[in-house]
């Protein structure tokens, strides 16, 4: 596990214990927390494909269901995204974690979101699908939800951009389902793109 990754999950973490919550009608709902990191220089525009770290998770229906909302904004943005063998130099670097906020706790390695000490070289820290609410959740849970992705180039893995969404809500809420939640958070994760590098906001 490398430092990049563990301080990631040590970011989550304490977000899922702070904040202000809201209710918007389906019980406990904190507002999507927004962090990216970038050089400061124009990302160009083209042909990128959205993949998942983990191969095994390409082309599954789960992935495609989350990959899907990444694809939205990006397609507003002005990327031109490409699906099925189609190779692009640029791809986005998806991943997805939920989990309860007691579950989150006890994850002492959680490989999850974004870090700075990255950028402008090469990369080893992917990002994939991760796990889910376990069934029988019960109603006074918090569940804390996670969005990151990476935009970077194919051929020597450089990192243009990297950004990191989260949220929470109480579980049998509207948001406290992942496909729900991470449509919020990538809605979120991409306003004002690219974003103030390395400062974290709330997203209303």
């Amino acid at each position: 596990m490398s430092k990049f990754a563990m301080g990631c999950g040590a970011l989550l973490a304490a977000a899922l214990v702070s904040g202000c919550a809201m209710d918007m009608g389906g019980g406990r709902v904190e507002p999507p927390t927004v962090t990216r990191f970038h050089l400061g220089q124009e990302i160009a525009r083209g042909p990128i494909a959205i993949e998942p770290a983990d191969p095994a998770l390409a082309g599954s229906l789960e992935f495609a269901q989350y990959s899907g909302s990444v694809e939205r904004e990006l397609a507003r943005l002005g990327w031109e995204v490409v699906r099925g063998n189609t190779r692009s130099e640029q791809v986005a670097v998806v991943r997805v974690d939920q989990g309860t906020r007691e579950s989150l706790r006890q994850r002492s390695a959680l490989s999850i979101g974004v870090g700075g000490s990255s950028y402008g070289r090469r990369s080893g820290v992917g990002v994939g699908v991760g796990g889910s609410i376990p069934i029988g959740s019960r109603s006074n849970e918090i569940v804390g939800t996670m969005l990151g992705v990476r935009i970077q180039r194919r051929s020597d893995a450089t990192v243009a951009w990297e950004g990191r969404a989260q949220m929470e809500a109480r579980a049998g809420s509207e948001l406290a389902d992942k496909r729900a939640a991470v449509d919020r958070l990538a809605w979120a994760l991409f306003q004002d793109f690219p974003g103030e590098s390395g400062r974290t906001i709330r997203i209303r």
